[in-house]
């Protein structure tokens, strides 16, 4: 079992940070930038899942559910690794993408 628990919790702390900014922030850019991540994880958890099959993109649901779609995203992606132990450097990977995202984000 690989331990994922850097990326769940990265995870929860960016959508927190989301939930708490004020509607003319989100609209300022930083909800695309926190929509982007999202996709790129679920579309991540996906292809693991899902091998083969056509990944499906995370909808556009407007700029005060982006944290909840981190949460799930990232969360997604946690349980698909969880059971691949040699997939470290993904999930390595995807906590620097979510740093990554909070940082252009200013959060």
């Amino acid at each position: 079992m690989l331990d994922v628990k850097d990326l769940r919790n990265a995870a929860d702390r960016l959508a927190g940070r989301f939930r708490s900014l004020p509607q003319s922030r989100l609209r300022g850019g930083v909800a695309q930038e926190g929509l982007a991540l999202a996709r790129d994880l679920a579309a991540q958890a996906q292809r693991l899942e899902f091998p083969g099959r056509e990944v499906r993109l995370m909808p556009d649901e407007g700029v005060f559910v982006i944290g909840d779609q981190i949460t799930v995203a990232g969360h997604e992606l946690a349980a698909a690794l969880e059971r691949r132990p040699e997939l470290a450097e993904v999930r390595d990977a995807a906590v620097a993408r979510i740093e990554l995202a909070a940082k252009r984000c200013g959060l």
